[in-house]
């Protein structure tokens, strides 16, 4: 069974920084793309950022120059470092993994993390 859980979410005040943490539980296949997705009350989900497994990055224009998406390959975990953080930036946060288990791709999503900015 394939498990992402994530920590690292919280209260911060805006300017402040927050970094978001998850981890992929797998015992066979490879990891794809990884990402993280935030949605605010009232909002649709959106992609915040993604890695390739080759390490290629990309980000949403809200985000660029404040957030930085990371993956260690090895340890099957991505992580998304927030500065400058603002009102704005509060959602939950979900991250997400395209996982090949026996040849097949399939994406598995976090249960997510609270972020709060407000002073």
């Amino acid at each position: 069974q394939v498990q992402l859980v994530e920590s690292g979410g919280g209260l911060v005040q805006p300017g402040g920084s927050l970094r978001l943490s998850c981890a992929a539980s797998i015992t066979t296949g490879s990891i794809g793309p990884m990402a993280w997705y935030r949605q605010a009350p009232g909002k649709q989900r959106e992609l915040v950022a993604f890695i390739t497994s080759g390490l290629t990055t990309n980000y949403a224009d809200s985000v660029k120059g404040r957030f930085t998406i990371s993956r260690d390959n090895a340890k099957n975990t991505v992580s998304l470092q927030m500065n400058n953080l603002k009102p704005e930036d509060t959602a939950l946060y979900y991250c997400k993994a395209e996982i090949w288990l026996l040849g097949n791709p399939r994406d598995y999503w976090g249960q997510g993390t609270q972020v709060t900015v407000s002073s």
